[in-house]
């Protein structure tokens, strides 16, 4: 009765998580509402999702507002020409009415992404199928540090993008009877890891490219806990304008890992 209730009670945690985690996903400005993808250039262009004329140039984006088009920065109105400085991967966001530009870098290109809360992509969303959850899939694992931090160059979906992250080790557990070993790298969050892999699901019930899992850094003992039961899809599952990561070529386990999320439903 211990077991049943225990099991029950792991479920309806994991049903809880993943509801709050399908309803982020599809909040009216995250990247389900990405209308598109523009890269910069020297010479100024416009772009029907989104007002102004823009342009990258000197380390920085350029935008030029016409008469009657505006946009907002931190609050603060702005028109005629304005200067994006200091753009990095974490990017700045600038509202037009009720949508948004994302202005950001990818390996050293200037990108823009409007996101439009009434984007299709976002307001068909149905969810995503998921393996049912199971705590043979909660495994414990050993984190073997790099002294010092390693930087780890991989590919992006995005072709001639690569990204460049720092990874403070690896972890290393058994899984499905197999010894296996993932590279971590660190998270927006100091206290957590960020993991992209592959498995032997990939292409037949599992999105191809890779998933996501993001596990708590390892505790005293160097011991952190892996539950794929919480691994996900990348934005790149459900749309061509996003630029995600893709794994390091030892981040392809040999295993079938039917835990987590599936293909989306499209």
């Amino acid at each position: 009765m211990r077991n049943v209730q225990a099991h029950t009670a792991f479920v309806d945690e994991w049903e809880n998580w993943h509801r709050e985690f399908e309803l982020r996903r599809a909040r009216p400005l995250g990247f389900l509402a990405i209308t598109g993808l523009h890269w910069l250039e020297d010479e100024p262009q416009r772009f029907d999702d989104v007002p102004g004329t823009w342009s990258s140039g000197a380390g920085n984006v350029h935008v030029q507002l016409g008469p009657d088009e505006e946009l907002s920065v931190n609050d603060v109105r702005i028109d005629g020409d304005h200067v994006f400085e200091h753009v990095d991967e974490h990017g700045e966001l600038a509202s037009f009415g009720d949508a948004v530009v994302e202005v950001s870098r990818r390996d050293g290109h200037f990108m823009i992404r409007p996101r439009h809360p009434d984007n299709p992509l976002r307001t068909t969303y149905s969810g995503t199928p998921s393996y049912a959850a199971c705590t043979d899939w909660v495994v414990t694992g050993t984190m073997i540090t790099f002294d010092p931090p390693r930087s780890v160059t991989v590919d992006a979906t995005v072709e001639g993008v690569e990204h460049i992250t720092e990874s403070p080790g690896e972890i290393e557990f058994t899984l499905a009877g197999q010894h296996c070993r993932l590279i971590a790298f660190g998270d927006e969050d100091p206290d957590e890891l960020f993991i992209v892999f592959t498995d032997q699901t990939a292409a037949t019930t599992t999105y191809a490219a890779c998933r996501f899992l993001t596990v708590l850094a390892p505790g005293p003992d160097g011991t952190v806990i892996l539950d794929f039961n919480r691994a996900t899809n990348p934005p790149c599952a459900y749309t061509d304008f996003a630029t995600c990561p893709l794994p390091p070529p030892e981040n392809h386990l040999a295993v079938l890992v039917e835990a987590g999320e599936q293909r989306p439903y499209r």
